[in-house]
């Protein structure tokens, strides 16, 4: 009886490893051991990032939100907590598009937390 050596499986290994690798520079994409590498070390970057991601837009719409109020004559935390307090529930991401494209609507929405102040 022949013996097997799990060829095929590791054949397909290795082509699908080289296949994730595509686009990277010299060795890295054309050499198994340094390819396998890089590809575990992507997916790592790749798994942390998509956490981080929010992180980072979270910040943006925080400082978006917080250079319109701050043109309303209001800092952020006072913004938010006065629509807190008026009971305005609306997330961070639609008041940083109105704050972005709809300057009166934003306004409106300073004058109630203002007054809930």
């Amino acid at each position: 009886m022949p013996r097997a050596k799990n060829a095929a499986a590791q054949h397909r290994r290795k082509t699908k490893t080289l296949k994730d690798a595509r686009g990277f520079r010299g060795g890295r994409s054309k050499l198994y051991r340094t390819a396998k590498e890089t590809v575990r070390k992507s997916l790592q970057y790749s798994y942390r990032d998509r956490r981080v991601r929010k992180r980072e837009f979270r910040k943006l719409w925080i400082s978006r939100i917080n250079a319109a109020a701050r043109e309303n004559d209001l800092n952020y935390s006072r913004f938010i907590n006065g629509l807190k307090k008026a009971d305005v529930e609306i997330n961070r991401k639609m008041l940083a598009e109105i704050a972005l494209h709809d300057r009166d609507g934003f306004s409106q929405l300073v004058k109630i937390a203002k007054k809930a102040l």
